[in-house]
């Protein structure tokens, strides 16, 4: 352990200089107009890893965004673990948000500010900067392959394909993703699961044209104002979703498994302080923890419609649009979900309007056996590491192509991650504490460490 600590010590500027210099890249993997920035991003992380010790680097061409590969195969009677991560980030509008630019990255009070910091090039260059380390000082007990994309972020497309092809190249003992949370690094916990995702986008159609609010309001229907009503409709009372057929596979966990998971350090009234709200909502029945965990949801991600610019301008739009996703749980299937919201959302539009359904993507829920050599390694190295046993908890984000490794290569996966909740994930002023950067490029050699051990 003093080792690694020293290494950390001595390279900690040089770390952080580089992180900085990553998430300098606008790798926006949903706007075509930042091509040339995420390809760009794909080299300086092939580079990165050729300079930690890594061989065979390629920048692996897709019919989308090359995915970054390498690997260090030390013994190949050893166990492997192949390491996941991405380096493209979500867009970081809305820009007037930001206290400071996205892709500047800055340091205040001790936590590195901008877009992807968590999100995942922070979490993901730890894995690097962790290798770099176990070479330097002699102390690699494993063979590593590492598979960094640049598509995650709108779905994952082409690594599925690249998997498919590769089956060879990939062959490990185990998946290590680092693009998960922990309750608080007073607090350590790994994750056990994650949920799926459907991210749909509907369009619904009135009249031929924009029209004269005064002149046609009242006879003509409001697309925005349909929409509304029929997003609304896809609630009850009790926050249960109301498409048939959409709870019909849902796992349900016993009660001994709810009481456990309800046994994490939670802080509800810190939690609602932090995000600025008086109350928490939710389907009836679940505490906060179940529900951002274990329960399904449905969400609009963007609505919009009509005259949106300054000052007024009284029409009626001719059509209205939203993007909506659902978080799926064991024993539900994204495409059967997908298919079950178009064709409720297609049958609740009235007349007066057309509605259009597209389903983007989506991806599996996942659940890790927790009695597997790879996930008493990390949570060994976790308690090494913190001085404490890390909890238990079920994620609420989605990882899709997680659920491919397994189906695919036939391997599991541990979700050993050091973001927090409160790191603003998706929205301005993402954030990723220096401290937690660091932890992480401890924790990771006691993984390796912890691993080769339990493997023999």
């Amino acid at each position: 352990m003093q080792v690694i600590k020293n290494y950390i010590e001595q390279n900690k500027a040089r770390f952080l200089d580089e992180l900085f210099a990553l998430l300098r890249f606008p790798s926006i993997s949903a706007d075509p107009k930042y091509k040339d920035d995420v390809l760009n991003t794909a080299e300086f992380v092939a580079e990165k890893l050729k300079e930690a010790g890594a061989d065979q680097v390629e920048v692996c061409t897709t019919d989308g965004y090359p995915i970054v590969y390498g690997e260090k195969i030390i013994d190949s009677q050893l166990p492997t673990v192949l390491v996941y991560g991405h380096y493209d980030v979500q867009p970081p509008d809305p820009i007037e948000l930001w206290h400071t630019p996205p892709f500047e990255p800055t340091l205040r009070d001790g936590k590195i500010y901008a877009r992807g910091a968590c999100d995942d090039k922070g979490q993901f260059y730890m894995h690097v900067k962790a290798f770099e380390l176990m070479m330097q000082t002699g102390s690699l007990p494993c063979n590593i392959k590492f598979m960094i994309e640049g598509e995650e972020e709108v779905g994952s497309d082409n690594l599925g394909k690249f998997v498919a092809q590769n089956h060879e190249r990939l062959k490990a003992d185990v998946v290590l993703i680092s693009d998960t949370s922990m309750l608080s690094m007073e607090t350590p916990s790994l994750e056990t699961g994650l949920r799926g995702l459907a991210y749909m986008e509907v369009e619904v159609q009135g009249p031929n044209r924009d029209l004269h609010s005064g002149v046609y309001g009242g006879a003509v229907a409001n697309p925005a104002t349909i929409l509304c009503q029929m997003i609304a409709s896809l609630h009850d009372e009790n926050n249960h979703i109301t498409i048939p057929g959409f709870y019909d596979n849902v796992a349900v966990l016993s009660d001994a498994e709810r009481k456990a998971l309800n046994e994490a350090p939670f802080d509800l009234e810190a939690y609602k302080e932090d995000l600025g709200i008086e109350d928490v909502w939710g389907e009836a029945g679940y505490s906060t923890i179940e529900r951002t965990g274990i329960r399904p949801t449905l969400e609009v991600n963007g609505i919009w419609g009509g005259y949106t610019g300054p000052g007024a301008k009284t029409v009626l739009p001719a059509k209205a649009n939203a993007k909506i996703s659902m978080r799926l749980v064991p024993g539900q299937d994204w495409q059967r979900i997908s298919d079950l919201f178009k064709a409720h959302f297609e049958k609740i539009a009235p007349k007066s309007v057309k509605v259009s359904v597209v389903a983007h993507h989506g991806g599996a829920p996942y659940v890790t056996p927790v009695d597997s050599v790879a996930f008493k390694a990390a949570h060994n190295a976790i308690e090494e590491a913190f001085g404490k046993e890390p909890v238990p908890t079920r994620g609420g984000g989605s990882i899709p192509i997680v659920a491919l490794f397994e189906e695919e290569l036939g391997i599991k996966t541990v979700l050993m991650g050091f973001g927090l909740d409160s790191d603003n994930l998706h929205s301005p002023n993402e954030k990723y504490d220096v401290f937690n950067y660091f932890k992480g490029i401890e924790t990771i050699p006691l993984f390796y460490k912890n691993f080769a051990e339990l493997s023999k």
